[in-house]
């Protein structure tokens, strides 16, 4: 295959751009390539393998099918109690329950009725729900004829996604006392909310040091730069080799040890990671329990866990340390429904966050007053998750904030679904699926990652460099890096194949390494892929030898 048709300046220069944003210059090269291709009479046919983006191709049918179950049943509702040209009322609360059998008697073969009676039974044994009240709130819910009460999350709504999480985000054990959610527009929502209320609530200002556990999510390296914030950053870097040539992408102790730092005012991570896609180990986790518990008591901890699903016996760091971290977590990933933007954020009600805005300065106290006054005639006693809540909706429209109703009852019905039997046998379908793939990749590139239990598998990261002295020793590595920027191979990717891959160095990982999405592409086009990744590095190789001659 030809070299890239970009020179090294320009390939140099592209490498400046977000790793998204540089994603859509290799769309363009690929399709640019696909339109080019000579005798080719259908361009349209000539397919672009785009594994750039994390959005799965999959999607959890059965809870849908119980949503729209749940859709009919609740206009049922609105028109027993008005009935008129397209015109219904509010569903009452009383008998609700009653006139939810009576329904689902006597529309036995309505697509995802027994699922739906199933969850709604599934949570009356569990959670101990009056059933009227819970029917009511599902049927009120799917209508969306009212705001958001309370306003932070529907109140059944929330011991569902309680025991969701617990489930699988805790392995089952949660940690003692109660966690608060808010119920949000997905995990970017979340995060958005989570940097705002640190600020606005003087928990950090701009200068202050946090920490970053890296190769991370982009997004996470972008906001601390913002003007809003301007973050000291410090990165924690899993930098561990299993053996030469082939990356562990684990935190070594000495590097978990800068969360030493006092200065240090808040740790971020995505668990399990992403790209490399492994869940945080217990030796990670202890260690920087032991740091909180000697070194920095007042760090903040915000884990994005959106992943966790993928990892059998997965354990957020939420769990070991419930009194200084924020929980995020997404829906989107693992029900295939990233166009629904349902997530949540998780606080224990004993937090360190309260305590650090209880102890602030009087005047900056004061302040914060001003700002929550409007709200109660106390607002030093509003809570950190009830003002994630205020902030998000600028304190002043605080009276309408909340995720749209329907929304949070899909986030339930996703959850009941999660803790029956067909739910278990869908998270581990879409476990092999990722797998599968991800073999598939490896066989036909030839390259070797380290074999880990908790490796998620949604996404993976490859050091071409790493790789490259493995299998032709230090000699080529050192060839590769004199001769090409690190982004090179995504270029030749894009231009002669279609393959669209990221750049591991704009996720804070290696400059050599590349990161592939495996939920978006069917399970044959990462065979394609690894060949074609393959064919390049020979490329490369082929190129090295000859300059020996």
């Amino acid at each position: 295959m030809p070299k890239s048709t970009l020179s090294r300046e320009q390939i140099k220069g592209y490498a400046q751009l977000s790793p998204f944003e540089l994603k859509n210059v290799f769309i363009d090269l690929a399709q640019k390539a696909q339109a080019d291709q000579p005798g080719q009479k259908d361009k349209s046919s000539v397919q672009m393998l785009n594994a750039g983006r994390g959005n799965p191709n999959w999607v959890a049918t059965g809870p849908r099918e119980a949503f729209y179950a749940l859709g009919y049943f609740a206009l049922a509702e609105s028109q027993r109690v008005w009935t008129a040209d397209n015109l219904g009322g509010m569903p009452e609360l009383v008998g609700s329950g009653e006139r939810f059998d009576t329904f689902v008697r006597r529309h036995p073969d309505l697509p995802g009725i027994e699922l739906l009676q199933n969850c709604v039974e599934h949570a009356v044994k569990r959670f101990g729900f009056e059933k009227d009240a819970f029917v009511h709130e599902l049927s009120d819910c799917a209508i969306g004829d009212n705001y958001p009460v309370p306003d932070r999350i529907m109140p059944h709504a929330e011991k569902i996604i309680r025991g969701y999480i617990g489930d699988e985000l805790f392995d089952k054990k949660p940690p003692p006392g109660n966690i608060s959610y808010f119920a949000t527009e997905g995990g970017t929502a979340a995060m958005c909310y989570i940097f705002d209320s640190l600020v606005k609530n003087r928990l950090l200002k701009k200068g202050d040091k946090i920490a970053l556990m890296v190769p991370v999510f982009t997004p996470y390296i972008e906001i601390p730069e913002l003007d809003t914030y301007e973050f000291e950053v410090v990165f924690i870097n899993a930098s561990r080799f299993v053996e030469e040539g082939v990356r562990e992408w684990r935190y070594p102790a000495e590097e978990v040890a800068k969360l030493e730092d006092p200065d240090i005012k808040a740790l971020c991570l995505v668990n399990p990671s992403n790209p490399p896609s492994l869940a945080l180990s217990q030796r990670v986790a202890d260690q920087i329990k032991d740091i909180v518990a000697t070194r920095n008591p007042n760090l903040l901890v915000v884990t994005d866990d959106v992943y966790g699903t993928f990892v059998e016996g997965f354990r957020s760091i939420a769990a070991d340390l419930p009194r200084n971290t924020l929980l995020v977590y997404s829906y989107s990933k693992h029900y295939g429904c990233t166009g629904w933007r349902i997530g949540v954020i998780g606080l224990h009600d004993d937090n360190v966050i309260d305590e650090m805005i209880a102890n602030l300065p009087q005047e900056e106290k004061d302040l914060l007053n001003k700002r929550y006054g409007t709200l109660t005639l106390e607002p030093e006693k509003i809570k950190f998750i009830d003002r994630l809540v205020a902030d998000s909706r600028q304190v002043a429209l605080n009276h309408t904030a909340g995720l749209s109703l329907p929304q949070q009852m899909m986030m339930s019905l996703f959850s009941l679904f999660t803790m029956l039997e067909e739910g278990q046998a869908y998270k581990h379908r879409i476990r092999e699926i990722v797998r599968t793939r991800l073999d598939l990749l490896l066989e036909a590139a030839q390259m070797k990652i380290a074999d880990d239990p908790q490796r998620a598998g949604y996404y993976i990261e490859l050091d071409l460099l790493a790789e490259a002295e493995r299998q032709q020793g230090p000699e080529f590595a050192a060839f590769l890096e004199q001769n090409y920027e690190p982004v090179d191979p995504l270029f030749r990717l894009a231009e002669q194949t279609g393959v669209v891959l990221l750049n591991g160095g704009g996720f804070e990982g290696p400059e050599w390494s590349v990161r592939a999405s495996l939920a978006n592409l069917d399970d044959l086009d990462y065979l394609k892929i690894g060949h074609y990744l393959k064919a390049i590095f020979d490329d490369y190789i082929a190129e090295w030898q000859a300059s020996k001659a």
